[in-house]
């Protein structure tokens, strides 16, 4: 299989195109603009020994994806190309609408007009909404209710998708992933964020009182569900992604702070919350097990092969504190 990544230098990209690279022998051709969350550290090892090539490239540029995609001819496209953080969406709403959308309608161009087989794109729980009632999970068939840009951007790809799939007989498979964590994930992220203020010698910080409800999975548990869904899923499906490792942000940093040694009375402050901040994210994820994906990483072990990695990684994630301030809060 030839599989066009795109987005494939960033945080979830970099770790699906690692674990690809090293269980199969598809082709892969990695097109990504490299912007301050994609960067060529995450997959240079790769390129330099050829087991993939590389382009940079934006998803908006039609034109060179058009090329690319004419030179490598793929038999799938695997979009990761987005604009993630919801922090940023809420102070700069612009960069989301016009990779979340407009991205994903010129891929969507290029794959009607050069008869490509398949697009895999990558979603988000987020779309789903807020579901504080506890007990209640989402399925591939929930109503779509965001509350950020961020989500509203991704939820307005999806639904372009399958509008595309019923008026022009494209071929999809989309995946909505839980709250994603380990290698290669920017500072600007919780758990990153937490660790490296550790390391510098600053309290970690929460948003509000912590209270928030995600469910975490490791990004190598993700890339090997995303593999599942390519090869063993259903076209023109919906796939949740989960773990039901649920916990709560508050959970989290805690037990980070313990595991780095620290006092979380003493190591952890509190700041102003997100504006419109979801409470609780859970979905069910029946269709993706029952296509016979299994997770590896329990919480506490997925936490402390993260923390391993960015303690013998600080070439990694140093330089970019150079762009990146770890302030208290984003607002």
């Amino acid at each position: 299989m030839k599989l066009l990544i795109t987005g494939g230098a960033g945080f979830m990209g970099s770790n699906l195109v690692r674990f690809i690279a090293e269980t199969t022998d598809f082709e892969i051709m990695v097109y990504d603009k490299l912007s301050y969350s994609g960067r060529i550290e995450n997959i240079e090892d790769l390129i330099e020994r050829k087991r993939i090539r590389f382009v940079r490239g934006d998803i908006c540029d039609e034109e060179m994806l058009t090329s690319v995609i004419e030179e490598f001819r793929p038999d799938a496209i695997v979009n990761l190309a987005a604009e993630t953080h919801v922090d940023r969406s809420i102070n700069e709403p612009s960069p989301f609408i016009q990779t979340n959308i407009f991205g994903v309608y010129t891929i969507l161009e290029v794959m009607r007009r050069r008869d490509i087989p398949l697009l895999l794109h990558l979603s988000t729980d987020e779309v789903y909404g807020d579901l504080s009632e506890l007990g209640i999970e989402a399925d591939e068939s929930s109503n779509l209710n965001p509350s950020s840009p961020y989500s509203g951007s991704k939820a307005a790809g999806d639904l372009l998708i399958k509008a595309y799939s019923r008026t022009y007989g494209l071929k999809y498979k989309i995946a909505r992933p839980c709250n994603n964590y380990g290698p290669y994930q920017h500072p600007e992220k919780l758990i990153p964020r937490t660790i490296i203020r550790l390391l510098q010698g600053k309290p970690a910080t929460i948003y509000g009182d912590g209270s928030q409800e995600r469910d975490w999975i490791h990004a190598l548990d993700n890339a090997r569900a995303l593999l599942t869904i390519l090869t063993e899923g259903l076209s023109n499906e919906i796939y949740n992604i989960c773990r039901h490792n649920y916990a709560s942000v508050r959970t989290i940093v805690e037990l980070i702070t313990k595991i780095m040694g620290k006092d979380p009375r003493r190591d952890i402050i509190y700041v102003k919350g997100r504006p419109g901040e979801d409470l609780r994210y859970a979905m069910k994820c029946d269709k993706l097990l029952n296509l016979g994906w299994r997770p590896i990483y329990d919480l506490e072990t997925g936490l402390r092969d993260t923390l391993e990695w960015y303690l013998n990684n600080e070439w990694w994630w140093k330089p970019l504190l150079d762009h990146y301030v770890l302030s208290d809060a984003p607002w």
